[in-house]
Formats: C-alpha cells, sequence, structure tokens
C-alpha cells in the first residue's frame, strides 16, 4: 500500500472512529426546503414572516455565497427588528474563513444594529441557545488577532454543539471553525477532524449544503479526495442555484483528475454566476475562479483552443482597470496555457504590462509574468531571458524561491552542466514537498516533479525520471505531462 493509500486509509478511521462516537443522528424537528439552495432544520424565535428570508440565508450562506445570504438577513430584519439571529447571520457573511478574509467593521456595525454592546444584544436573544450563536459571533470578532478570535469562535461553537447535540447547524458551523483555525495551513488531522465533525449532519440530512460543502473542503487533496466524493456527487444537486456550489463539486473531481466532471461543473458554475451577475447589470466575470479552473480542465483534456479562448476573454480585461484578483487570474491562465501546450511561441500572444508598484502584489505580478517568459524562453534555448529574471531582487517567499531554483536547473542542463542542474531541480522538489498540499491546480506554474521528471528523461536516467514522475502523480493526479512522462519513461527502459 502507498503512503498516500495509507494516508487516506487513516484518515477514513479517524472520520469512521469519530463519526462511531458522535451522538446519535437526530430525530428531531422537520426539515425545511428551500429549493435550489438545500434544506435544514434551524429552530429559532424571529417571528414567521422573518423566517423564509433568514432561512435562505443561513442555506447560501453554508454555500459561501455572501452577499447574496447578507441580503437575505437583511431582510428577516426589515420583518423582524428584533430578530437577533438575523444579525448573527448578517454577521457571519463577512467572515469567510477557508479565503482568510474578514471585514470586522462590517460584521461590529451589523451586530451593532440589533444593540450596542454584547451585553445588549445578548439580551434580545430569548432562549439560552440562541444566546450561545452570539456568544460565538461576539468571539469571532472580539479583542486580539485574528488567529486568537478564531480558535475562540471554535471553542464557542464546540461548546454550544456541546450544549445541543441535536442541533446540526452547531455542528456544521463548528466543522467550519475548525477548517478556519488553521490560518490557510493545511493540516491533515486537524482537516479529518472536521469531517468528522460534520459527517453526521450529512448522515441525518444528505440535502444540507454545509455538510457537503465542508466535507468537500476537508477531503479536498490527492489524499484524501476519493472519500470526498460521495459530497461531491451530491452537492451541486443540493444547490442547484448557487454557483460556488456548482463549482466546489470540481475540488474533488479535480483532486482526482476527473477532467469531464472538472470542467462541467465550471461551466454549470460560470454560467450561474454570469447570470446572477447580469441579473444585477454587471458584465461576465471573465478572470474569476469558474473560468479559470475550466480553463486548467479544458488544458488537462487536450482542448487547447476552447482554453485559449477563455485567456483572451481575461486577456482583453487587462487593458480595463483590472482588479488585483483579475490579475492573479491572468497570469495564472497565460502561465498554464503556455507552459502546460508546451507551445513556447505563445508567450508573445498574450503580454501585459505588469503595475510598476513597490507593493508585494504588484512585485510577485512582475515575477509571475517575467517567469512564464523566461521559462518559455529557455526551453527555446534563449537563457538570456531566465538569467536576467534570476539575478533581479524579488520577494523573499518559498514558492518565488522554488520558481527561481528551477530556472536555475534548466540553465545549468542546457548549458551541459546536467548534474549541477539536477541537483538544482531535486532541491526544488523537495522544497515543494514539505509545502502543504494545494487544493486546485498547481501553485507554481511548473510543478517540481514533473519537471525533473523530464529533465532526467532528457538525461537518459529513465529509472530516476519514472520515480520523479510518480511523485508528481501523487501531488497532481492526472496531469497530462505527467502521464506523458510516466509512459515515456516507462518505454525507455
Amino acid at each position: 500500500m502507498g503512503c498516500g493509500r495509507t494516508l487516506a486509509a487513516i484518515g477514513l478511521g479517524l472520520v469512521l472512529t469519530s463519526c462511531r462516537n458522535a451522538p446519535p443522528v437526530p430525530h428531531g424537528p422537520s426539515l425545511t426546503r428551500v429549493d435550489g439552495l438545500g434544506s435544514l432544520s434551524f429552530p429559532n424565535s424571529g417571528a414567521a414572516s422573518a423566517q423564509d428570508a433568514f432561512l435562505r440565508g443561513v442555506l447560501l450562506l453554508h454555500s459561501f455565497e455572501f452577499s447574496p445570504a447578507a441580503e437575505q438577513f437583511r431582510r428577516a430584519q426589515a420583518a423582524d427588528p428584533t430578530f437577533a439571529l438575523a444579525y448573527w447571520g448578517e454577521a457571519m457573511t463577512y467572515n469567510h474563513p477557508l479565503w482568510r478574509e474578514q471585514d470586522r467593521d462590517a460584521a461590529l456595525a451589523a451586530l451593532g444594529r440589533l444593540g450596542p454592546t454584547p451585553d445588549a444584544r445578548a439580551s434580545r436573544a430569548p432562549t439560552d441557545r440562541e444566546r450561545r450563536y452570539l456568544a460565538a459571533v461576539e468571539a469571532l470578532y472580539g479583542e486580539g488577532s485574528k488567529h486568537d478570535r478564531d480558535q475562540a469562535y471554535m471553542r464557542a461553537m464546540a461548546s454550544l454543539e456541546a450544549a445541543y447535540p441535536d442541533d446540526m447547524e452547531a455542528r456544521a458551523f463548528h466543522a467550519l471553525a475548525i477548517l478556519g483555525s488553521r490560518d490557510g495551513v493545511r493540516d491533515f488531522a486537524t482537516y479529518m477532524r472536521a469531517a468528522a465533525t460534520v459527517q453526521p449532519v450529512f448522515d441525518a440530512n444528505p440535502d444540507h449544503p454545509g455538510a457537503a460543502h465542508y466535507l468537500i473542503h476537508a477531503f479536498d487533496d490527492p489524499v484524501h479526495a476519493p472519500l470526498g466524493l460521495p459530497a461531491a456527487r451530491r452537492y451541486s444537486g443540493i444547490a442547484p442555484g448557487a454557483a460556488h456550489a456548482q463549482h466546489m463539486t470540481s475540488h474533488i473531481f479535480l483532486a482526482l483528475g476527473m477532467w469531464d466532471d472538472v470542467i462541467a461543473a465550471n461551466v454549470r458554475a460560470r454560467d450561474k454566476q454570469d447570470a446572477d451577475r447580469a441579473a444585477h447589470g454587471r458584465p461576465a466575470n471573465a478572470c474569476g475562479h469558474y473560468s479559470s479552473w475550466l480553463q486548467y480542465g479544458y488544458l488537462m483534456r487536450g482542448e487547447a483552443a476552447k482554453a485559449a479562448g477563455l485567456l483572451d476573454a481575461c486577456h482583453a480585461r487587462m487593458s480595463a482597470s483590472p482588479t488585483d484578483s483579475e490579475r492573479g487570474y491572468f497570469l495564472a491562465m497565460r502561465a498554464r496555457q503556455i507552459i502546460d501546450t508546451g507551445d513556447w511561441s505563445l508567450a508573445s500572444r498574450w503580454t501585459w504590462s505588469p503595475p510598476a508598484g513597490d507593493d508585494a502584489r504588484s512585485a510577485t505580478s512582475r515575477f509571475e509574468y517575467g517567469f512564464t517568459n523566461a521559462f518559455a524562453a529557455a526551453e527555446q534555448g534563449d537563457l538570456g531571458a531566465a538569467r536576467a529574471l534570476a539575478a533581479l531582487g524579488w520577494p523573499n517567499d518559498a514558492g518565488t524561491g522554488i520558481e527561481l531554483d528551477e530556472l536555475a536547473g534548466l540553465i545549468a542542463t542546457r548549458t551541459g552542466r546536467v548534474d549541477e542542474g539536477l541537483r538544482r531541480l531535486q532541491a526544488a522538489a523537495a522544497a515543494e514537498d514539505a509545502m502543504p498540499f494545494e487544493f486546485g491546480p498547481p501553485a507554481l506554474q511548473k510543478p517540481t516533479f514533473e519537471l525533473l521528471g523530464e529533465e532526467l528523461l532528457r538525461a537518459g536516467r529513465t529509472g530516476e525520471a519514472r520515480a520523479a514522475f510518480e511523485r508528481a502523480e501523487g501531488r497532481t493526479p492526472g496531469r497530462t505531462a505527467v502521464l506523458d512522462g510516466l509512459k515515456r519513461s516507462a518505454g525507455s527502459q
């Protein structure tokens, strides 16, 4: 049994053990289903006139449709100005735990409309359970660093779940708090604990959007992705009215190299998002998360023309005051189109002038744009561009250092210093291997084990090349270049 399979088995064991120790699946209040968003049971003290908006808000919140959820919670507040959980819900929409984003000021402003202080707000909640929900969100937006507040919130949700073990919403939000407790660092043990926390919700209500969503996040890596496949298969049907739900299934599909499913999921997500934007008088999102993942799926399925069409639309945005996010997606899509197709001439097709500012984002943009150009130039025998990029000063972060090592390795192998070049690439691969698994398309423009395998093949060291490609397959299953490398290294022996 390989390492990946062993870890997956350990993860499954942790989940099953924790689920066996969990409280029995409740048979409490009946579920409320909202077409297009899923179903839940969330008893509360709000007025009847506020229930539809409130429950829609909670379901949208579970699918990370934060802005529409906030609108629904404000509708619930308008219907019942004394409804404490409606203010709790709006405050929750300003915390995006897995994106490491939080608007504390907006959240405190929402809570402030319920009452001027935590004690005043708590007095508006008529039950102990609802006061505990408010206390948890007060901890989330209280004093101290974001890390400390995230930890306090997680503890508050654990206490709420323990006090009300039949409350599946408390259990689901506790699981999300666990996922958000690691400051963006993927930790297998923590993520398995989150999975074990939320699995009983999925068992009790397979149409609960948060249960499916958080299970997918918990299993969102190549090792554990098989455990997330049932939730991924279910989630798009649970919440067809949420674009993020359509996209989120592709996290599992991508980690398993299921490219047809990746494409189908992100077509649905993109089309739903664009329809929502059109309804609000906004243009399509050409440089967005869903288009970026869709382009990657097309590239892995060998449909380079479709991928290029998406990049063309994103490139057009670069001349129209793009946001930082749009610039980031453009750079990633451009790099993939050039490097994953191996068509080095494309570097001159999607040209751009990166921002000249001194801030870290501008520097990163200049480096990523330059790296793609330098890599393409080196593959065409022009080592001057690669040397020029490597000679400049760049932000001292792990990803930049690894990519500079890749360039240095290419320069060395192409100038006859093969052993030196391979040592640099092996160092880059070791550095990437020490990093946590990334969800989604590779964070590095050229995955290191993949590049090492290609250079080992070039040097005639086929056995070592095959081992490198096998390591690459473990980190990025189903990538076209990796499968090709495995085939060539096996055929050469």
